[in-house]
Parts: structure tokens; sequence; C-alpha cells
């Protein structure tokens, strides 16, 4: 048992690195019943990246819609040219994202179980690695997404491993792909780079005196200014960035906003959430806990053999860890020209937890085993050696079953169901220039699922460009002011000016309660307080009385009114 799990030949590389790819295939493929469980099926953040990739097999589709404008001026160049190679190829864009996670799940499993022998070469470390980083990843959603950010972990994995074995194309090839398909994080690279210049062995700081470094250096850094600067040069429609003044002064960014952001708890501002590190989702599942005692268990090489083994790259992960936390002091300094500062820490972050805990458990695992031939006996079995298999077994379970045994939902998928099909079938009769205002929630999945525009969204509701959502802003605003009105020529001013064609309402009348209990819409003051003031005053929404005249289709709950009735 201690060989098969300490060894390190051939024969072991291969048992071990095919368990991780199988564990790593199940997680993906159990994300596939639900994703293609029904022709309404999308992922929650799909719904804001990819809706608008439609474009890519119908160039008419979403014509002057500054929501799907918006989300496709802030596509990452690769990530943008990959869903549109696959659309020319007749892939759609929304099942393309529910194939993706797990072609990149079995790339990240690769990468890392690569990564972990360069720091501990015994096979069980990778093996461990994999496991538990996968797990955590598909306890988020990101990788189930087929967003730019489901891209993270295969890049960056490849980044590290070609760094860590000095590989001057590898790792120039990396930081191009994530240039192109998550850009903000090659300045955590680009960090990186400067770092390892820098030797930190002794009592004071030194710079490498090695040419090879400094070539490895500048190469990477040239690559990654390349890679940049197609980003900075454009100028985009919906610039500028909104600064931290801006921010501070919206609801949207408060404790109970739409994006919060400025929250009053110090732990959750600096550790949680956009503005913190994320250690809370670095943690999971719960053996990943252990990659904390890893510079305690290093401190005791007698105890822990097998420690004298891991290498000298351990100082690698250091210095990738410490260029994210650079940036992520950076991007609170200059709040948010680097836009949310846990982007810059939350990935690495996960990334060395999972191989810290690989590396504690392996340790841990070898010293029980080193430990077994103690004199104890049961009957005629030694103490140490029951000791030895109990321990194996329970962190066996523990690190395979854990999801599986524990969890509710696993893998977490996020996907988000049309069940209004008749609606989506209805608006995908109407021409395809047609524009539908809504505060409901359904209104969300009319892009991904009707393929028509909308006025306004929640899911839409990205304040982080100011030229974008200060239009977002006004249109709410609007759109809230004409929909409780009591006056028709608001509600046809309304109309007029914005191109309406339909209306989405709920089937019950309008009231005060609906906006007060609603967070995300009494973030739109002063008309989200207006309406509530003339309902409580008894003023009855014109829409109300519109309804059994305008009204072209209704089900429980929903109607649509149509806006040309409305204008005669």
């Amino acid at each position: 048992m201690h060989r098969f799990l300490t060894g390190t030949t051939k024969f072991y590389f291969i048992v071990w690195l095919t368990l991780s790819l199988l564990i790593a295939t199940l997680y993906g493929t159990l994300a596939f019943q639900p994703a293609f469980s029904s022709e309404y099926v999308v992922q929650d953040d799909a719904r804001q990246h990819i809706f608008w990739m439609r474009r890519f097999l119908d160039p008419e589709l979403f014509p002057n819609d500054i929501i799907a404008d918006y989300f496709q001026s802030v596509a990452p160049l690769g990530y943008r040219a990959l869903y549109h190679f696959m659309a020319g190829i007749g892939i759609d864009p929304i099942v393309l994202s529910k194939i993706l996670p797990l072609v990149l799940g079995l790339i990240t499993t690769g990468y890392c179980f690569g990564v972990a022998l360069q720091l501990l070469p015994i096979p069980l470390t990778g093996f461990i690695a994999s496991v538990l980083l996968n797990q955590n990843l598909w306890m988020q959603d990101g990788l189930i997404s087929g967003t730019p950010k489901a891209f993270i972990y295969p890049i960056l994995l490849a980044f590290l491993y070609y760094g860590m074995r000095q590989s001057l194309i590898g790792t120039g090839i990396a930081i191009a792909l994530l240039g192109l398909f998550y850009p903000s994080l090659v300045l955590v690279c680009a960090a990186f780079l400067i770092l390892q210049l820098w030797r930190f062995n002794r009592k004071f700081p030194s710079v490498s005196h090695h040419r090879r470094d400094y070539v490895f250096c500048f190469t990477g850094l040239a690559v990654a200014f390349a890679v940049l600067l197609p980003y900075r040069m454009s100028l985009s429609e919906f610039a500028p960035v909104i600064t931290a003044v801006q921010a501070k002064g919206l609801p949207d960014f408060l404790s109970q906003g739409r994006t919060s952001f400025f929250v009053n708890d110090a732990w959750s501002f600096w550790f949680n959430g956009r503005s913190g590190i994320r250690i809370d989702t670095a943690l999971a599942p719960p053996l990943s806990y252990l990659g904390l005692l890893l510079p305690v268990v290093l401190c005791f090489p007698s105890r822990f053999p097998l420690a004298k083994q891991v290498t000298g790259k351990m100082g690698v992960l250091g210095k990738f860890l410490l260029a994210s936390a650079i940036l992520f002091l950076a991007a609170h300094a200059l709040l948010f020209k680097l836009h949310l500062p846990s982007r810059y820490t939350q990935h690495s972050l996960r990334i060395a937890i999972a191989l810290a805990a690989a590396i504690v458990i392996t340790l841990i695992l070898d010293a029980v085993f080193a430990c077994r031939d103690a004199p104890w006996r049961i009957s005629t079995v030694k103490l140490g050696s029951v000791l030895a298999l109990a321990l194996t077994s329970l962190i066996g379970i523990t690190l395979v079953g854990y999801p599986h045994l524990v969890l509710n939902t696993f893998p977490w998928t996020a996907y988000i169901s049309g069940n209004v099909p008749t609606l989506y079938e209805f608006f995908q009769q109407q021409p395809k220039d047609i524009k539908i205002a809504s505060l409901v929630e359904e209104a969300n999945n009319l892009p991904t699922f009707a393929q028509r525009s909308i006025l306004v969204g929640r899911e839409y509701a990205i304040p982080y460009h100011w030229g974008y959502y200060r239009q977002f802003r006004q249109r709410m605003s609007d759109l809230i002011e004409a929909q409780y009105s009591p006056d028709l020529a608001i509600v046809q001013e309304f109309i007029q000016t914005y191109g309406i064609d339909f209306l989405l309402l709920p089937t019950t009348p309008l009231t005060a309660e609906s906006i007060a209990n609603d967070s995300w819409l009494m973030q739109y003051q002063p008309a989200a307080n207006q309406a509530i003031a003339k309902l409580e005053a008894g003023k009855q929404p014109v829409l109300d009385l519109l309804r059994t005249d305008c009204a072209v289709w209704e089900t429980p709950g929903l109607m649509v009114l149509e806006a040309e009735c409305i204008l005669q």
C-alpha cells in the first residue's frame, strides 16, 4: 500500500493521472444532464456573456441593442474568436458553452497534475491536487459558465507549469492565451516574471546574476505588453470606467446592492466578496484547509521524511501568490481601473491551496506508513498498520466522496431553465428588431431564449463602465416612471422615445409592495420612491387599465401588451 501511494515509476504516474482524468470527466459529464434537459436551459452567467453571440449565426439579431453591444465590446478577443469560429461551422454558442467546461476541466486537470509533480514528484500528489481543484471549480460558477473566466484555470496552470520548467516558448504562449481570454491576469504574470529576478533565500533580497533569468523575464514581459496593447489602444464607446467616488454614491455598490462592493464588515471587505481576496471560495472542499499547514509541516522533515523531496520550486508558487497580492492592492488603489480586486487573488489562491493541501496529505500519509512498524500489535497485525490503513481509507473516502455524500447539488451548475416556452415562441415569431420593456424577472431570459432585445434587465445591470450604465440607469428610471404612471401621455412618450414594441407585465395589479420588496428596483431613485408614493396615494397605473384592450399574449402570471395599441 505504501509503495502504491508514494511510488514514482512511470506505472504509478499513468495510474494516478488516468484516475485524475476519469474523475474530471465524471464531474464534467454530470453537468451534461441538466444542460441538455430542455431546449430552454442556459448557465446564469452565459445569459450575459454569450446571448449576443447569436449574431454570429444571424447578423440581423439585436440591432441597435445597447446591452448586446456592451457585452460584445467587453468580450476578450480570443474568447470572441473561438465562439465566432465554432459558430461558423454550425455550433450554436449556447451549446458550445455547455460542452467547453468538460474540455477545459480535462486540460486543467492535466496541468494541475503536472504542476504538482514539479513541487513534489509523487504522482499521488498530482492526483490529490487535481481532485481538490476540480471539486472546488465544480462547486463554483466559473468553469461551468463557458465564459472568459472558464478559461482561467487551464491557461494559468499552463503558465505555472512552463514557468517552473523554464520553458520560454511554453510560458510565452500561456501569457498570450491569457491575454486573449482573460487579459487582466496577464498583469499577475508580468509581476511574477519581475519577482523571478529576485532571490529571497538570503538575509536580504538580491537580484539574479544569470543572463537566462533576464532573457526569460523580458521575453515574457514583451509578450504581455504586445497582447495587452490592443486593449489599451482601443477606446470603448462605453468609457469611462466608473470611479470609486461615483461608485460610493450608487446603491448598486453598497451592501444590499446588485453588485455590492462597499460592505460595512471589514473581514468581508478584505477577505470575501468582490473587494476581498476570496478566501471563502478557496478553502473548499474541507480537505483544502490542510493546505494552511504546509509551512508547519515543512519545518519538521524528521517527522515527515518525504518533505525532503519537496523541490525548491515551492518558491515559484510563493512568488506567484505575492504577485497576485501586489495586483490585488494595486486594484484597490486604482479602483476600478483594474476592475475588481478579487479577480487577482481568488484564482491563484484556489490553485495554491489545492496544491498545498495535496502536498500536506501526501506527507502525512507517508509519515503514518513510515511509523507502521511500531512494536504494538493487535493479534497478529501491528497497530501501526491498522492506523495507517484506517487513515488512508478515511482520507480517500473524504477526498473522493465528499461532494457526492455531503453536498445536495454537485456539480453546482447555476443553470437557468426557461419555464415559459410559449412566451419565447411568441416573441420569436415577431420581427427581429423588436424591443421589449419589462421589469419582471423573466425578461432576463428573453435575449437568450427568444433572441429578441430588451430595454433593461437585472442580469445586465453591470455598472463598471459609466458610458453604459449611465444610459442603463436612465432607461430604468424612465421605465419605472412609465409602468407606474397614471398619465397615458407619459407612457406614450416613453414608448416613442425608446422604440418599444411590447411590454411584459405581471398579470396581477401593480402595487407599491412589488417595488418596495424588490431591492434591485429600489436602487433606482428617486423613480422607485415616486412610484410608491403614487400607488399609495391611490393613483392607478394606466397600464392596469389597458390590460384588456392591448393584451396580445397571456399566461398565468405574465401578459404582453402591444405598444402600438397603447399609442392609439
